[in-house]
């Protein structure tokens, strides 16, 4: 059987990393912990598991610290992880089914990222990420911030999970990175303008985020998943501030990259709902009912706008059109989705006082 190393890095995580570690550890043969700062108990967690721990002066680069901590890895293969991610019990199982039949001819293992989800506990955003890669090959990680390892051959794309559980919000440290680095005179590449600019977002700094992406979007060198969350960002921006026209332009700005997504089908339906026009609002809902969801697991994709959300909201438009056996049609097929919605359920008792069964 093929040995498998655990490396992280990690600064105060005293909240977390006992549920990450305690997830994993009966999984792999070391881990690895390089603490870049901490001054809370991290370490004393760390120290249940492991006596493995070392020290990395932080240099703002995130990438330095991942790589360092590969280079204390002594097993076959390496597993990244952060602090504030766990496998689940049925991830853990089919974990232990992979460790036992790791195959020499890949390069890697990639894992589905579970990484955000909705008021009922739904994943509503996944994406894949390269997991597990063989130690022997000194795959590096680059990046300052939002870092990625750099993997060439062969991948093997597991239906494993690994799902994130956010404690802590980063604040204004990634944010911070990019102005100095720019300050310094340092010329960004694509996918770290686009990153920068998805920073300015989170920090409320929007219109200077939009400046951001609209340089990112116009040189027109970036990966095509990046260019639509662009949008998709932007539109949200300005349709929160009630500028519709603005935000359905970047909304159709997508349909330039790839074909229409469920996503911004959905967008552009709440749109016209917000406008009261609830005829186009049907149009784009009923186009994402009839879209099949991206083939390619790498991107950034709502699983919500591939299922309920867009026959709930059908529910909403022919209602509003007078249309009531459209309506309730809609609703039953968001509740084969998604039975246990709140809004569903309550339009169950809607329909159900008006004579439906």
């Amino acid at each position: 059987m093929k040995t498998l190393s655990l490396c992280m890095i990690v600064k105060n995580e005293e909240d977390v990393l006992d549920n990450c570690l305690s997830s994993v550890s009966d999984i792999v043969d070391e881990i690895v912990i390089v603490d870049t700062g901490s001054t809370d108990k991290t370490k004393k967690v760390a120290k249940k598991y492991t006596n493995k721990i070392y020290d990395f002066k932080w240099i703002n680069d995130f990438a330095a610290a991942r790589n360092y901590s590969f280079s204390k890895a002594t097993c076959d293969y390496i597993l990244w992880l952060d602090a504030d991610d766990v496998l689940l019990e049925e991830d853990r199982n089919k974990f232990k089914k992979l460790k036992e039949n790791m195959d020499k001819k890949y390069e890697a293992y990639s894992m589905f990222y579970n990484y955000a989800f909705d008021d009922d506990g739904n994943v509503i955003l996944r994406f894949r990420r390269n997991r597990i890669v063989k130690r022997k090959r000194k795959f590096k990680w680059h990046g300052f911030v939002h870092e990625y390892i750099d993997v060439q051959g062969k991948v093997c794309n597991t239906d494993i999970s690994v799902t994130h559980r956010r404690v802590h919000n980063v604040g204004q440290r990634n944010i911070n990175i990019y102005k100095q680095k720019i300050s310094e005179g340092y010329k960004l590449n694509p996918r770290e303008k686009y990153y920068y600019a998805k920073e300015l977002f989170d920090n409320k700094l929007y219109d200077e985020g939009i400046e951001v992406f609209n340089e990112y979007l116009d040189e027109n060198n970036g990966w095509i998943e990046d260019n639509i969350v662009a949008c998709g960002k932007i539109a949200d921006y300005y349709f929160r501030m009630k500028k519709y026209e603005e935000g359905r332009k970047y909304c159709f700005r997508t349909f330039q990259y790839d074909l229409p997504r469920g996503e911004h089908c959905c967008r552009l339906g709440l749109s016209y709902i917000n406008q009261k026009d609830y005829k186009r609002a049907a149009f784009w809902y009923e186009l994402a009912t009839r879209l099949e969801r991206p083939t390619s697991d790498w991107g950034f994709i709502n699983e919500n706008a591939y299922t309920w959300l867009p026959h709930l909201q059908l529910c909403v438009c022919y209602y509003k059109l007078g249309d009531n056996d459209k309506s309730y049609e809609h609703n039953k097929i968001a509740a084969i989705y998604n039975s246990d919605n709140e809004s569903i359920k309550y339009n169950e008792k809607f329909f159900k006082e008006l004579g439906y069964e």
